[in-house]
């Protein structure tokens, strides 16, 4: 009989909120592919509210269940994205759907995303089932959350700690120690704190069946510019463009992915100014921004989790230009990148931002990269992550 023959399957649910952007749907799916790869026993799947999902590809044995969407607005408050129901039906629903697919999956581990209990505690019914069940819960954390006094008053609203208390088994947080404390200002309990392993950062690689459709026409070599989902970017994309429509003779032809989440009359008028600009190209979307993250010469981003990742993975010079609210999380790693000199920040609302920036841009492809200032084990998060799954659930080199 095949080795491959006489595997257990095992299955691991993971749970991403995601009511904005695209940060936790790409790290899930970042670690559900190199899990897979890594245990050829291993089915994952991944319960999601983005919009988007369906615009990924996805490696076999990792599949998703689309959970109605929420989205948080400017004033802090959560509404249904598409359904016409008040909130609490659609937190409801999505309690229902989540319950239940865990029952029928029947998970061996149950990964979680950021959030302790979830949207609004909808995952708490479930985390108590599984516990009851004896499954093992993991929760994966940013190394960069917020700052500590709003983290703080966030986490007691949410009972975080009481929740990583009752139902976990262990606290990934995806980052370095130099990096900071993703729980600063928090008042965890020890208890908390011996459950906390950090990982390093989740490196990036080329997919290897599929690459971006955009980079047959790219004008190389390029500065690759990306907001991310581009709902919170648009000040950054502004900028820089700025710079391009005011000194023409720039040493490399600009790319921006604006981002499926940029608001369409926003999009259209940067399409507008783009298209007098020869050296300028501008796309929504691409699912493959790994490929174009290698292929560029230099990045500006705005120094979120997974962008950040990407540019430490593909060893890019970058420019960062953080965003400062409703979070302070992006700024925050943005300086401490900065100060371990592994990229530049420039603060959004400094008052000489465009002198700034035409001092930067020209030159940012010529800066060091962040390689030359990374510790050992700096981009090893995948490697520790499938390490621990295989002890939580018993995994052996046969699973391999």
């Amino acid at each position: 009989m095949a080795a491959s023959d006489k595997l257990m399957p095992r299955r691991i649910l993971m749970y991403s909120h995601d009511t904005f952007g695209l940060g936790h749907l790409r790290r899930c799916r970042a670690i559900a592919h190199a899990i897979v790869d890594r245990y050829k026993s291993v089915t994952v799947l991944i319960l999601t509210g983005s919009p988007i999902i369906g615009s990924f590809s996805f490696k076999a044995r990792v599949d998703f269940v689309r959970i109605p969407g929420v989205i948080k607005l400017h004033n802090g408050q959560y509404t249904s994205l598409s359904l016409l129901q008040d909130l609490g039906q659609t937190l409801a629903l999505r309690e229902s759907i989540i319950r239940h697919t865990a029952e029928i999956f029947d998970p061996d581990l149950f990964i979680v995303d950021k959030e302790p209990l979830g949207l609004k505690g909808e995952i708490e019914p479930t985390l108590s089932m599984l516990k009851q069940k004896g499954v093992p819960i993991v929760l994966g954390l940013r190394e960069v959350l917020d700052a500590p006094h709003l983290l703080r008053m966030e986490w007691e609203e949410k009972r975080a700690i009481e929740a990583i208390e009752s139902y976990y088994r262990s606290v990934w947080v995806y980052g370095d120690p130099s990096m900071g404390d993703p729980l600063e200002g928090v008042p965890a309990s020890e208890s908390v704190r011996s459950k906390m392993v950090y990982t390093g950062y989740l490196k990036r690689n080329l997919p290897e069946t599929y690459s971006s459709q955009n980079l047959s026409h790219v004008k190389e070599p390029f500065l690759l510019v990306t907001p991310g989902g581009g709902g919170d970017g648009i000040a950054m994309v502004d900028a820089v463009l700025r710079v391009y429509e005011e000194v023409p003779d720039l040493p490399l032809n600009l790319l921006v992915v604006l981002g499926p989440f940029m608001p369409n009359e926003v999009r259209d008028a940067y399409q507008k100014r783009s298209e007098v600009l020869s050296r300028v190209e501008m796309i929504m979307f691409d699912n493959c921004m790994e490929a174009l993250m290698q292929r560029a010469e230099a990045v500006v981003a705005m120094a979120g989790y997974n962008t950040f990742c990407e540019i430490l993975s593909f060893d890019k010079p970058a420019l960062l230009l953080p965003r400062k609210e409703p979070r302070q999380e992006q700024w925050l790693r943005a300086v401490k990148a900065q100060a371990l000199g592994l990229a530049t920040c420039i603060d959004l609302s400094e008052d000489n931002l465009d002198s700034y920036l035409r001092q930067v841009l020209p030159v940012l492809h010529t800066k060091p990269a962040p390689s030359t200032n990374m510790a050992p084990g700096f981009l090893g998060g995948l490697d520790v992550v499938c390490d621990s799954v295989a002890e939580l659930i018993g995994l052996s080199e046969e699973d391999n």
